[in-house]
């Protein structure tokens, strides 16, 4: 793929290296004259242009224009907006992402069709899903926040669901179990798979979807 990443910080230049030892060309466009030449320096393999990714013509010289991607990592919200916005609607970039430093703009992003990224939501997330027993743990998320991987572990004791065959269960619209661990055992589940107590239910379920998820299988 080609890749055009706005800001040459830690963020930047560390994604930009992963992703060019992962085989793609990758572009970083960074203001700063002096850390321009730095990148240069520690990152010889990737074309680094000085320029502003909020400027159209910064984003010419980038060839934002043929990029499968566009990222942008800088520590400016506001920038990152308007430069995914630019590569989105001026070059037609089919994918942008960006790094959002306040978690309060995510909605903002999402709107503009933007896949916003904040460590701030990741990091709470991981936390109570460390911290939750018998909770949602999401494993992976798909169709730009829509719909979630999700893990639901039934409990050991005041199971309501346990022996009961998954074609009798009351679980929420559009919501899909896609397999049981049970120990060492991997099931593929029917109709007439009947849940037990320790089970790992592994679902497809929509982001909204999730606690009514969980209340159908723990109670």
């Amino acid at each position: 793929m080609y890749i055009v990443i706005n800001g040459g910080g830690k963020v930047g230049s560390f994604l930009g290296k992963k992703l060019k030892n992962k085989g793609h060309n990758v572009v970083i466009i960074e203001r700063n004259e002096q850390l321009c030449k730095k990148l240069a320096v520690e990152l010889p393999d990737i074309m680094i242009i000085q320029g502003d990714g909020c400027n159209v013509s910064s984003l010419e010289d980038a060839g934002t224009s043929h990029a499968d991607v566009f990222a942008s990592t800088t520590g400016d919200d506001d920038d990152n907006l308007v430069a995914c916005e630019l590569a989105k609607v001026t070059f037609n970039v089919s994918r942008t992402v960006a790094r959002v430093n306040s978690p309060k703009n995510e909605k903002i992003f999402r709107k503009m069709g933007i896949e916003a990224i904040s460590t701030t939501t990741i990091i709470s997330r991981l936390i109570e899903e460390e911290t939750t027993i018998g909770d949602v743990i999401t494993l992976y998320t798909l169709k730009k926040g829509q719909i979630s991987l999700v893990e639901v572990e039934i409990p050991t004791d005041k199971c309501t669901v346990c022996h009961k065959q998954i074609a009798d269960l009351k679980l929420p619209k559009d919501c899909v179990i896609a397999t049981i661990v049970r120990g060492d055992e991997v099931i593929i589940p029917r109709g007439n798979t009947a849940l037990e107590a320790g089970d790992s239910v592994i679902a497809l379920t929509r982001i909204e979807k999730e606690k009514e998820l969980k209340e159908a299988l723990t109670g």
